[in-house]
């Protein structure tokens, strides 16, 4: 079997995060448009906590960038931005997006777990929806921590159990397939998106990032945890029906000491 990591990277070249179903040519601006549209719509919550308007100017590290939208923002909104992520292609789309949107950025391919940066580098180590996905999660947050500058600040999202995403998962992996017993955390590996991929209560993120002080850690109903089929889900505003703490998203802000 090939190494994990390599198995995360060829899985996200295959399909660049949230590129699945765009019905517009490759690098287009209407491509690059319904990407965002698409991601914001399902995802509100994200320029909340992203807070882009704040780094005007600072230095942002994006830890899986993907195709670039969340540190496009960050560059529209002033930020000197830098964006790693695994995979190829999708640092290659990031780097045509901001091409074509006129925006700088230092945009590279690069691992979570072995960042090639100096120590105290940036004001905001920034990951929405990335770190789950990586082998050794302790390892990177533990790159995160040293990149950031004394007094930075990070922003990360995890993937979060319980959540209504998990009991969907289980239900249709599990019972469904005749396996009631079948454990989510086994699920979540082999089922759902990139090899490897986990979810996180509040307490072991709370654990994992133990090193940052003034940690805040929220769970997020999505628009996931409402989905009833492929690309189709409930009206947002049930959101607010769903008890916060069976959300799909955890939310961990927090400050280098």
């Amino acid at each position: 079997m090939r190494n994990l990591k390599e198995l995360v990277r060829q899985h996200w070249d295959d399909e660049p995060c949230g590129t699945r179903g765009i019905p517009y040519p490759i690098g287009s601006l209407a491509y690059f448009e319904t990407i965002a549209e698409r991601r914001y719509r399902l995802n509100p919550h994200i320029a909340e906590y992203a807070q882009f308007d704040r780094w005007e100017s600072k230095k942002v590290l994006e830890v899986g960038c993907g195709v670039g939208s969340d540190l496009l923002r960050f560059a529209q909104a002033g930020a000197i931005v830098t964006g790693i992520d695994l995979s190829e292609r999708s640092v290659m789309l990031a780097k045509e997006r901001f091409h074509l949107y006129k925006y700088d950025g230092t945009i590279l391919q690069g691992d979570a777990e072995d960042m090639d940066f100096e120590d105290g580098t940036f004001d905001l180590a920034y990951s929405m929806g990335v770190l789950h996905h990586t082998p050794d999660i302790q390892k990177a947050i533990k790159e995160i921590y040293r990149v950031t500058k004394a007094g930075g600040e990070i922003c990360v999202m995890l993937y979060h159990q319980p959540s209504l995403v998990a009991l969907q998962m289980w239900l249709a992996f599990g019972l469904l397939k005749g396996k009631p017993f079948r454990s989510v955390d086994d699920i979540f590996a082999t089922e759902h998106e990139s090899l490897g991929t986990k979810a996180y209560t509040v307490d072991e993120a709370r654990r994992m990032f133990s090193a940052f002080r003034d940690l805040r850690i929220d769970t997020v109903v999505t628009a996931y945890d409402l989905r009833y089929g492929r690309d189709r889900y409930l009206p947002m505003w049930m959101i607010r029906t769903v008890p916060h703490g069976f959300g799909w998203n955890l939310m961990v802000r927090g400050v280098k000491p």
